[in-house]
């Protein structure tokens, strides 16, 4: 089971981002990858395809690898380590700090 999911604000612990919030905006798990909203920014050179595709630079998001990052709790105002408990309507997942559920 994955602790990251889409559109969880994740901070990087890793790396040249090292530090830095940032969403998620896919989670690859046959990787264990992730891609996250602004960051590990790379460039791309593109070559025109077609008469309508544009083709040059484009600068787009390049995956971080999933042991890199954290997820932040809004309440502890930091990067956290999560546990998993165990409700009638399903599994939800905790800061372990501060027990809120994330």
């Amino acid at each position: 089971m994955l602790r990251i999911k889409k559109n969880d604000t994740v901070v990087v612990r890793r790396g040249k981002e090292r530090g830095k919030k940032a969403k998620v905006l896919k989670v690859i798990p046959v990787t264990g990858k992730v891609i996250l909203e602004g960051l590990n920014i790379i460039t791309k050179h593109a070559k025109k395809r077609r008469q309508e595709d544009q083709g040059g630079i484009i600068k787009r998001e390049s995956p971080v690898n999933i042991s890199n990052v954290m997820l932040y709790c809004a309440k502890c105002k930091k990067a956290v380590r999560t546990g998993f408990v165990r409700k009638k309507n399903g599994v939800n997942r905790v800061c372990k700090k501060c027990n809120q559920e994330l």
